[in-house]
């Protein structure tokens, strides 16, 4: 999978939710939700160490987005 353009940095204040993230979906084969950007060795360090306040790949998921695109 190829991986999103990161959208421009959100404050460090923000905190971004994974549950309301574009890209959080369901795994059937870990029968558990997951996060399904493909994170370079440094970007997953940084996430597994706690030392991210957000994450730049986050983009909010609207399912109704796509249904005003198909009226």
């Amino acid at each position: 999978m190829r991986k999103p353009e990161p959208k421009t940095p959100a404050p460090k204040y923000v905190s971004a939710s994974c549950e309301s993230c574009e890209f959080y979906d369901y795994d059937e084969d870990e029968d558990a939700y997951v996060c399904i950007v493909d994170l370079d060795q440094d970007d997953m360090q940084r996430f597994l160490a706690g030392q991210t306040f957000h994450c730049p790949y986050y983009r909010y998921y609207d399912e109704y987005k796509s249904v005003h695109k198909q009226l």
